[in-house]
């Protein structure tokens, strides 16, 4: 009997493009949910996003945090953008502490308990929900990573399936051994495709296949309650959701 696996992350507030995936999602019936974090920095509704993705936690969702979650939380910048050597930018800045004031306490509490990994045992199959990999949420499986680098991530985990995000373009890596299903983003994509990015497993036995779904959004809805906002960097964040292409 197979069994199937939702994966996606990065909503990055987007509460537009999020009740759109929920919908599909619905449709797929799935045996088990996975959300992998980065789930209410830039986006136009914290609020929204995270009521929804608690309802999808009630319902049985497995849900870890990202490292912009840490930056909205708790406003650890060092720790969410370690690459930024000379600190953030008052762009980044401004959108952490809108959200942060947006959101009330419960919800920045439970922002903050989410765990950074979680695993799922499907038969004798084990699927790690990570946001960006195996013991990172900043050091992420990006394409053009060494590839040397990559197998050194894939093997911090005995899972066989490393379910992620984090690089905002969906992506999905057979090794034999072990599979990346990077789901992309369910907000806020970067390869030029203005939907919602999110994947699908399937297990059946031994055998497992990933494929990535697309999911339209009003994406002019979204754009412009993010320019209407006037935070800095606002223009380019509707641009990036407006063209599915990283503005900056």
């Amino acid at each position: 009997m197979s069994s199937r696996v939702v994966v996606l992350s990065d909503v990055h507030g987007n509460v537009t493009a999020l009740e759109a995936v929920r919908t599909a999602i619905h449709r797929e019936k799935p045996d088990a949910v996975l959300v992998a974090g980065d789930l209410v920095l830039n986006g136009h509704d914290p609020v929204g996003s995270i009521a929804m993705l608690r309802e999808m936690e009630r319902d049985g969702a497995i849900i870890v945090q990202g490292n912009t979650d840490i930056a909205v939380a708790d406003f650890d910048y060092a720790a969410a953008f370690p690459w930024l050597s000379d600190g953030v930018s008052d762009a980044i800045q401004a959108a952490a502490e809108w959200a942060h004031d947006t959101l009330d306490d419960e919800a920045l509490a439970w922002l903050r308990r989410l765990p950074a990994e979680r695993r799922l045992m499907i038969g004798d199959t084990m699927l790690l929900a990570t946001h960006a990999s195996p013991g990172s949420q900043t050091a992420g499986f990006d394409r053009d990573l060494d590839a040397g680098v990559t197998l050194e991530r894939l093997s911090r985990t005995d899972a066989r399936i490393i379910c992620c995000g984090h690089t905002h373009i969906p992506d999905i890596r057979d090794f034999g051994w072990k599979q990346i299903v990077n789901a992309g983003s369910a907000g806020n994509t970067f390869d030029g495709d203005p939907t919602a990015s999110w994947a699908l497993v399937t297990l059946d036995g031994e055998t497992v296949t990933a494929e990535i779904r697309r999911t339209e959004f009003d994406t002019m809805v979204a754009a412009n309650a993010i320019s209407a906002r006037g935070l800095p960097g606002d223009v380019y964040r509707a641009a990036t959701v407006r063209t599915g292409k990283l503005v900056r």
